[in-house]
């Protein structure tokens, strides 16, 4: 019902966005563990190259962060960590109105239809 380039793309959206909520809180878990190094989790790029290739589908991918380490060999930063959070939050809420938003115009275009 929703296989278009904007519902696979919002849906790839939300993916992306989870998994970064994730890696978030997993490194946020392991502030303190020694070698640790921070997650990023990457897909904005590669779903702007599947929208503009026609597809919207797009894969995310898991990298460990490049920031400067403390003494400890970790990296995880809370500052940055907590901003992530909340960019995450705040994207993950629109793409999740924008999808049920699309969804709900489907229904009742379907309702008014069949009247």
């Amino acid at each position: 019902m929703l296989d278009s380039v904007t519902a696979n793309a919002l849906s790839g959206a939300l993916d992306g966005l989870a998994l970064r909520q994730r890696a978030i809180a997993d490194n946020i878990a392991n502030i303190n563990t020694p070698g640790y190094q921070a997650q990023r989790v990457l897909f904005e790029d590669a779903l702007r190259r599947a929208v503009e290739s026609g597809s919207g589908v797009a894969q995310p991918t898991v990298e460990r962060s490049l920031e400067p380490t403390r003494l400890n060999g970790n990296n995880v930063n809370l500052d940055t960590e907590t901003l992530s959070n909340i960019d995450t939050v705040l994207r993950f809420q629109f793409a999740s109105q924008a999808l049920s938003g699309q969804a709900a115009s489907i229904t009742k275009a379907i309702g008014q239809a069949s009247a």
